[in-house]
């Protein structure tokens, strides 16, 4: 549904259909894996370890959120 109180037309910007679809299936895999590598490290007591793996699966869901609001309004 298109977004009806959006106020000004602007040109499509998003990226397209290809590159959206390899996109999202790679933070996803991207976000798992952190998840999984940050709690290992985080067992074995691997702090500095443990807090890179943290950053990037913050990284990977910003950017999920951040496609999902892009995706949104179509």
């Amino acid at each position: 549904m298109p977004n009806r109180y959006r106020i000004t037309d602007t040109p499509d910007t998003s990226p397209g259909p290809m590159r959206a679809g390899r996109l999202r299936p790679a933070l996803w895999l991207l976000l798992i894996v952190g998840l999984t590598a940050n709690a290992a490290a985080s067992t074995i007591g691997a702090t500095a370890v443990s807090v890179v793996f943290g950053l990037i699966t913050l990284g990977c869901a910003a950017g999920l959120v951040v496609d999902h609001y892009r995706r949104r309004d179509r």
